[in-house]
């Protein structure tokens, strides 16, 4: 997949040129390697900005246009405002065909769903690592390089001196050296819901009196009456007295 760039001559430099450039609707970038001079460039906004929803954008040789004539670039960075979609800034580095480049290529994992440890082992594929930094000749470059899931059985592990290279295609030394892992099947762990617990219900149970009871309760209340008719009667005997 072949990506065109257009850049421009950039001759104004600084934080206030660039401000004044991105009002405009460009975006200041920078031209550099191969054994030439940097040179300062400026770029359409809204064109690179589609550009880099790309993968291939990240991880291809693209075909730079200044001036009329056409150069082989690599992007090399770029920044973006905090918050906002604009664009702040990119690098571009130049091609030199004779010599090797270091790049980060996107890996595309193919065939996960017929693997054994998938479709009979109930497994799910846990992907460790998204992208092989590699050295190659630009001509080699991948655009991404493909890993095959196929014959993946459960609890298997893919490490980097595993996958299948494109042809003049190699890991970085460290990547040979350390040999991390890239992919693995597993069994997926069990998630375990607790059941919600109602809280304890405290019932409250009042017990009936026995019979003694109830009986000296009334006996106390009748003791606490007599009195009172007794002295309602010893008032009705004195007025007939008289």
């Amino acid at each position: 997949m072949k990506i065109e760039v257009t850049a421009y001559p950039r001759a104004q430099q600084g934080t206030g040129a660039s401000r004044r450039l991105r009002a405009k609707g460009r975006v200041p970038g920078i031209i550099y390697g191969a054994g030439k001079a940097a040179q300062n460039v400026e770029f359409e906004h809204n064109a690179l900005l589609q550009h880099l929803k790309l993968e291939a954008f990240h991880a291809s040789i693209l075909d730079l246009t200044l001036d009329g004539e056409k150069q082989q670039v690599l992007l090399r960075d770029y920044q973006m405002h905090p918050w906002k979609q604009q664009l702040l800034h990119l690098d571009f580095q130049r091609v030199d065909r004779d010599r090797k480049i270091h790049m980060r290529v996107p890996l595309h994992f193919v065939n996960a769903d017929i693997s054994p440890g998938v479709k009979s082992g109930g497994g799910v594929v846990q992907h460790v690592m998204n992208d092989l930094d590699i050295h190659c000749l630009p001509d080699d470059l991948p655009e991404f390089i493909e890993v095959d899931l196929k014959e993946m059985q459960l609890n298997q592990t893919l490490h980097v001196n595993d996958l299948a290279m494109p042809k003049g295609v190699e890991p970085t030394s460290k990547l040979r050296h350390d040999n991390p892992t890239v992919v693995s099947v597993q069994v997926p762990r069990e998630i375990v819901i607790e059941e919600e617990v109602a809280p304890p219900v405290t019932e409250i149970i009042t017990e009936a009196p026995a019979e003694g009871e109830e009986a000296a309760e009334a006996a106390a209340e009748g003791e606490k009456k007599e009195p009172a008719a007794e002295k309602k009667e010893a008032k009705q005997s004195g007025k007939k007295e008289k």
